[in-house]
């Protein structure tokens, strides 16, 4: 393996210093000169006709400046998802009615917070209750109520509905209450059923989870004299930000400066654009003053998105030495009162598990349904652990009918380089998934625990459980590619601009060490400038963990370009050909004469003399997926997303109270294919962080909604995992090497979290006999399984 002098190292990250001194500004730090405060009104009811709104109360209140109601932004909608097939179908403010308690109202602008929430208690509205749907099952009803009434065309969405019930035999697929539907299928699936030893027929169902992040959502915004809207926010992706926002103001995104400030904690909850960024907008569009919006904790848990609760019906036929033959998939997402991310995560349950193993008959339908609940979103893997959880354990329960080691079944059935997902067309130019399983298993307990027949002896009883996941590197979402500038200086040191968000993943200290190893400078030779739509190139966003090789790809190419001009510049210099140059600390060589050199500065100085002034600025580009000109379909799943994937594999070992049915994860070991760790100190807190992030998912988190009411909206009552939580975790790294990538670097953020879910829940099983098949894994769920194990 090729030893770099800047990439690979656990240097300490650029931002370190003004994280851990305080000097760090947050959006929630903010403060402009005459900044008004903003407030949201917000529904009680989930599900209800507004009948009338008045304002004239709070208006007279002292120290109001402007309300905005549901006329005052009519016309306007907003959504994750705006395509022809999928239009946005959510107002920043409600309009005919409210669809979940929270739903927004009406927004204030007062002078301070106390004047805004005074405001709000100011504004009458006159609200019709209406029948509500939680479940899917609810909401699927012949009968249900419809969220949303009106088709897009003007049409009755049930006179639609029931036009299509009469002539269609798939008449349940086409209720009005379902929002999104992916339907792929290839191979023989029937026939592979008929053909298999053994079929299981399973159900799995998953709850919402919140993302948690330690820094509420907020925003300033400040429209000025000039008519430019300067927006600081906490986000995740700040063109994609102002390319929705222009959307929504009809606004040119020219118009528009978006600003990131620090970010204190994203885990995909902050990339969607939300009606109270659009509200302080255009509150500080009427007033011409700034407004800032920071949202309270119970807010964020019930109106910023979460994750899908998910039902899986799942069915495979397998060989009886366990090679999978064909797989039905029935993926089932209730996305709340709104689209949300419904139609992607419908998508993405197929998409990030077909890379894992080799199906070569299947069959998917995954649909997303509107219930009166919030809004679901991406969120951390975006629909990897609800499947993971489901055909790890399905597969784990295989392998136990079998008579087979469930690590030998996974390994057995898991895709390798070179092979191209089906449908999708991916080709999986790296693929350490084998290496990552064998490493996991002889690393871990795994053969000396299942091994051990005293281990399930006494109240305490340890188990082992296995599971895998793969996760894309970077999509073909807007704005499909990122762009960075490496601009060198006098002395020599370079500045990369970069419009990467960095909200704790590490990205702008690995995107510098990028440019810093292809310009042979050290990280203390590079300044970053990232997080401005003004002053930065476009960039994809992070989302869907595009940061390592499509903004990574960016900076390489970039700081190349920068070099090839300094080589060049030597190159005369030294009455040498650029080819022939080496260059490292600060100094270019005549290769094999190193007496024969001169300084960055000298050429940097030569360069800009000769060219009339024009300094050296390197430009460098990548798209998501390289050769393609347009998304890939939603609907039917096909068409390239991404150029690589990571993959990992992850052993889970528990110990069980069986009187209490408590659960300690005693220690959990991840071994994940990053392709090549670019700071590999941050790739291990990735990794480490996903283990924690999917062991809270597995055990004790769940938004719990009553009727449509958030009962949990707060730190004191959401069970996250603490540090006093996270037991023994052990992690490495399988260097596959992805030749698309920038020093073969690819994916490492997300995917190892999905994994744990069906690790977790297999090593329960493995200790106890009892197998939940309905997330979290609590307690009562462990002593009824044991129960039912017992008398079964």
């Amino acid at each position: 393996m090729k030893e770099y002098a800047v990439v690979g190292k656990g240097l300490p990250r650029v931002d370190a210093y003004s994280k851990a001194t305080g000097a760090a500004t947050f959006t929630v730090d903010i403060s402009l000169p005459g900044m008004l405060h903003g407030k949201i009104l917000r529904s009680p009811y989930p599900h209800a006709r507004i009948l009338g709104i008045d304002t004239s109360r709070a208006l007279c209140l002292p120290g109001v400046k402007a309300i905005l109601t549901g006329q005052d932004v009519s016309g306007i909608r907003i959504g994750f998802v705006n395509t022809p097939r999928y239009p946005a179908d959510q107002s920043p403010l409600a309009q005919d009615k409210v669809r979940y308690v929270g739903d927004e109202v009406a927004a204030v602008a007062a002078v301070d917070e106390d004047t805004a929430l005074e405001a709000l208690e100011l504004i009458k509205v006159d609200y019709e209750p209406l029948p509500a749907v939680y479940t899917i099952d609810e909401a699927l009803e012949p009968d249900a109520a419809i969220l949303h009434e009106v088709s897009y065309d003007g049409v009755s969405a049930w006179e639609d509905w029931g036009q299509k019930r009469t002539t269609s035999s798939r008449a349940e697929y086409e209720h009005p209450n379902i929002s999104g539907r992916t339907s792929v299928a290839y191979g023989d699936v029937d026939r592979a059923f008929a053909e298999a030893y053994l079929v299981r027929q399973d159900r799995f169902e998953t709850v919402g989870t919140a993302h948690c992040p330690m820094e509420p959502h907020s925003c300033v915004a400040d429209y000025d004299a000039s008519g430019k809207l300067n927006v600081y926010l906490s986000g995740m992706a700040i063109f994609y930000k102002r390319f929705m926002l222009a959307k929504a103001l009809g606004m040119p995104t020219s118009k528009i400066r978006v600003v990131k400030t620090y970010v204190g904690g994203a885990y995909g909850g902050k990339i969607d654009i939300f009606p109270y960024e659009v509200a302080a907008s255009l509150l500080s569009m009427r007033t011409g003053r700034p407004v800032k919006i920071e949202l309270t904790r119970e807010e964020v848990f019930t109106t910023t998105r979460q994750r899908h609760p998910a039902r899986i019906d799942l069915r495979t036929g397998v060989s009886k030495d366990g090679l999978i033959l064909g797989q039905e998939v029935k993926f089932t997402v209730d996305n709340g009162a709104y689209r949300g991310s419904g139609p992607v995560v419908i998508f993405l349950g197929f998409a990030m598990n077909n890379p894992v193993y080799s199906v070569p008959n299947f069959r998917y339908e995954g649909y997303s349904i509107y219930t009166n609940n919030p809004i679901r979103g991406p969120h951390r893997g975006h629909g990897a652990p609800q499947m993971r959880f489901a055909v790890d354990s399905q597969l784990h329960m295989i392998a136990e009918e079998l008579g087979l080691d469930p690590a030998e079944v996974m390994l057995k059935n898991a895709r390798h380089k070179g092979d191209v997902v089906p449908s999708i067309g991916d080709t999986l130019n790296s693929c350490g998934l084998s290496d990552a399983i064998i490493r996991s298993v002889n690393d871990s307990r795994w053969k000396e625990i299942r091994a051990d027949s005293t281990r399930k002896d006494g109240l305490k009883r340890r188990g082992v459980g296995l599971s895998t996941c793969a996760m894309f590197s970077g999509s073909a979402y807007y704005p499909f590619g990122s762009a960075a500038v490496v601009k060198l200086h006098d002395d020599g040191s370079a500045t990369l601009f970069t419009g990467a968000t960095e909200f704790g993943q590490g990205i702008e200290t690995t995107l510098a060490q990028v440019a810093a190893e292809e310009l042979g400078l050290s990280l203390a030779d590079m300044t970053v400038i990232s997080g401005d739509t003004e002053l930065c190139p476009i960039d994809i966003g992070n989302f869907l963990s595009a940061g390592a090789l499509v903004s990574g790809n960016a900076a390489r190419l970039a700081a190349k370009d920068a070099m090839g001009q300094l080589l060049r510049a030597a190159a005369n210099m030294l009455e040498a050909s650029p080819e022939d140059l080496e260059a490292r600390n600060k100094r270019i060589y005549v290769k094999g004469s190193p007496h024969k050199s001169v300084t960055y500065a000298q050429a940097i100085h030569t360069s800009v003399v000769s060219n009339n002034g024009d300094p050296i600025i390197g430009r460098g580009h990548w798209q998501a997926v390289q050769g393609v000109d347009r998304n890939p379909s939603l609907a039917k799943a096909k068409g390239r997303w991404t150029d690589a994937y990571g993959f990992a594999a992850q052993v889970a070992e528990v110990e069980v109270d069986v009187e209490t049915g408590h659960v300690e994860l005693v220690r959990a070991t991840t071994y994940h294919d990053c392709g090549y760790p670019l700071n590999r100190q941050i790739v291990e807190g990735q990794i480490h962080g996903c283990m924690s992030h999917g062991q809270g998912q597995a055990l004790s988190e769940n938004v719990d909604m009553r009727e449509g009411q958030l009962m949990d909206p707060s730190f004191l009552t959401y069970r996250i995992p603490t540090s006093l939580d996270c037991q023994e975790m052990k992690d490495g790294i399988v260097e596959s090497i992805e030749p698309k990538g920038p020093f073969g670097a690819k994916e490492v953020g997300e995917g190892a979290l999905a994994g744990m879910l069906g690790a977790i829940a297999n090593a329960v099983y493995d200790a106890t006999g009892a197998r939940v098949t309905t997330l979290p894994i609590t307690p009562d769920k462990i002593l009824d399984g044991m129960k039912k194990s017992r008398t079964g």
